[in-house]
Formats: C-alpha cells, structure tokens, sequence
C-alpha cells in the first residue's frame, strides 16, 4: 500500500514515526528516508537506536527553502540566513544535485534491504520544490517489493502521487502556537 501524510497541519512526521514503531513492533524492517533535514532533530537518536532494524538517512542541507512570495516579510526576518529563497521553479542547483546524487545512494540500500516499511518522510514538499523529480520517485516506487509499504509525508502532494495512493490523511491545522510566536521546541517540534 502506498500511504499519503500532507496537510499543513501538525504530525505528518510523527505520525509516520509512529507507524515505524508499530511496524518494528511486528518485527518488520523499516528504512526512513528523510528529505531536507539534518541530523539535527530528536527522533533521530531514538530512530538510530533500532539499528539494523531501522535504517535512517537523511538528505538535504541544514537550511530550509522557500519559493520567492510564499513567506511573510516578518518571517523571512524571523528565519534569517536559515533560509535559501529561489526563485518558482528554480531551486538552488546544488541543493538538487546533491538531493539527486544522496537520494540514488538511498535508492540502493532500499533496494538492498527491501523494507517492510519505506518512509520517505518530507517527500512531497521535496517534489513540489522541483528539489527532486517525480521520475525518480517513480523509479523506486516501481522498483520496491510488492510486500514494502509505502508513507510519503509532507506538505503539498502532488496530484499524481496522491491519484497512485491507497490511503490519503490531510492533517488540517485549526489553531497552531506558532500563530503566537512560539518556536519549535526540542521534544516536540524537533
């Protein structure tokens, strides 16, 4: 089965760890991939802990990207150097050749493995900023032993992957304290 997390609301992420948990639970194999992050947030150490049970990588630079006009003048002040803005369309060139070239690693070792469970965790969003190209992604899902369960998290799935998916959640924010200012915070958020 193929699994779709999106939404702009809260737990895409964790809800796809939880899954992973479940799956080791039952004895299952587990890889996840994780898209536009460092090895910087908590669930990473745990996540680690389940080796060779669990494989994690991580792909992508320290930063976070953005199109030109999707932030806020305030938040692009609040997010600093942090973040790389591009222009639509044309994401930072070696931002995707990187992802492309850390991203084939990755392909190998699933392949390798064959997980019981595949995450490819911030995959959408990785899409919808070009940063890696749906032929790709359609490779390995092809690829994959029918036995591998699938989860792609993130904002913004595109139309195709989610017209392929047997299961579809949107998590639908209602009230968020970010809205207050509130960072994201070590345990909860990362």
């Amino acid at each position: 089965m193929l699994q779709i997390y999106t939404g702009k609301g809260k737990g895409k992420t964790t809800a796809a760890i939880g899954l992973a948990i479940r799956s080791l639970g039952a004895g299952h194999k587990v890889f996840f991939l994780q898209f536009m992050k460092s090895l910087a947030y908590s669930e990473q150490k745990v996540l680690k802990s389940f080796t060779p049970k669990l494989k994690l990588m991580t792909t992508g630079k320290p930063f976070f990207v953005a199109e030109e006009g999707m932030l806020s003048s305030e938040e692009q002040q609040r997010w600093g150097s942090d973040v790389v803005i591009f222009p639509p369309g044309k994401p930072p060139k070696d931002y995707v050749e990187m992802i492309a070239r850390e991203f084939q690693t990755a392909r190998c070792e699933i392949l390798a493995m064959q997980p019981d469970l595949l995450v490819l965790d911030e995959v959408n969003i990785a899409l919808f900023f070009n940063l890696i190209n749906q032929a790709e992604v359609e490779q390995l899902l092809a690829e994959l032993p029918r036995k591998t369960e699938v989860v792609c998290t993130g904002r913004n799935a595109p139309q195709w992957l989610l017209e392929q998916a047997d299961l579809v959640t949107e998590m639908q924010e209602i009230k968020h304290y970010y809205t207050k200012g509130i960072e994201a915070r070590k345990g909860i958020e990362n």
